[in-house]
């Protein structure tokens, strides 16, 4: 079959059937082979290779992210996607009473924190990613002609405080390593949760320090979920990240649950994230 020839419908809803076999094993904490779901996938579609499945089930996760829903850990975002893919993704993954308890249990799902040292091993670079494709938001909007809830699984997630709160503990920790491995002792000592003993309000989680005394103020952004999924961030925190710029550092911690890593945004946030407006406070005039 050449590559170039379209997907049938069958064909796509046969991905996504056998997608959504991996995405529900994994947010259950369920052990499943994707080689041997891949393979009895491809007998059902007469010829596609393996890479161009893959390829199809990076389109789905890309459809997932741009949901604000959890993929499948290894499939990448892959995006331009075709309309007639999220009509598939939003028939059978999306509005899947199985999916939406096994994605609204993992966001909940509580954490303990652990005691583990951590260092430098877990930084990796950040993502490129990309704002959502149109037609993600035009599905999100017809939830409410539908009479469905919008599932934002990702802003259940922010809402899960153990998770949050063992993020920025794990955090503490990498910045108490990184000071006494730089021989400054009294400088870990100092490390402040500000979070915790201040509150909220100040823009960031920790207040840290350089090697040479200079303050290093630490926002923490907490997933369970993979890399590229999106995260959210306030009017305050991005003032923060500006008026602070020398100092500030974003931290965004992911995978948290089966091995956390993490990459990390300097300086003034507002042109490095792409922004969407997310609600408006509002009152009658």
């Amino acid at each position: 079959m050449s590559r170039a020839t379209p997907w049938s419908s069958s064909e796509v809803e046969a991905t996504v059937a056998t997608y959504r076999q991996m995405l529900v094993a994994e947010l259950s904490g369920q052990n499943y082979k994707k080689r041997e779901l891949n393979r009895a996938l491809m007998a059902q579609l007469h010829g596609r290779s393996a890479s161009a499945i893959e390829f199809k089930h990076c389109n789905i996760s890309a459809v997932l992210r741009d949901a604000n829903c959890p993929y499948v850990d290894g499939y990448k975002p892959r995006s331009n996607y075709q309309q007639s893919l999220v009509e598939v993704v939003e028939e059978l993954l999306l509005r899947s009473e199985l999916v939406d308890r096994a994605a609204r249990l993992a966001a909940d799902l509580p954490v303990v924190d652990t005691t583990g040292l951590v260092d430098e091993r877990i930084i990796v670079e950040p993502p490129r990613t990309t704002p959502p494709q149109k037609g993600v938001l035009e599905f999100h909007a017809d939830y409410s002609v539908h009479s469905l809830q919008k599932r934002d699984y990702l802003a259940r997630e922010t809402r899960n405080r153990e998770l949050g709160l063992a993020g920025e503990y794990l955090v503490m920790r990498f910045e108490q390593q990184r000071l006494i491995k730089a021989g400054k002792e009294k400088l870990a000592e100092r490390l402040e949760h500000v979070a915790v003993t201040q509150g909220d309000g100040l823009g960031f989680d920790i207040r840290s320090f350089e090697p040479n005394g200079r303050d290093r103020l630490i926002e923490v952004k907490t997933t369970a979920f993979a890399k590229e999924s999106a995260f959210f961030i306030t009017p305050n925190e991005l003032a923060c990240s500006r008026a602070y710029s020398e100092h500030y550092h974003l931290f965004r911690l992911f995978n948290f649950r089966k091995g956390p890593k993490l990459f990390c945004l300097k300086g003034d946030l507002q042109g490095q994230l792409w922004l969407e407006p997310d609600s408006y406070r509002a009152g009658v005039r």
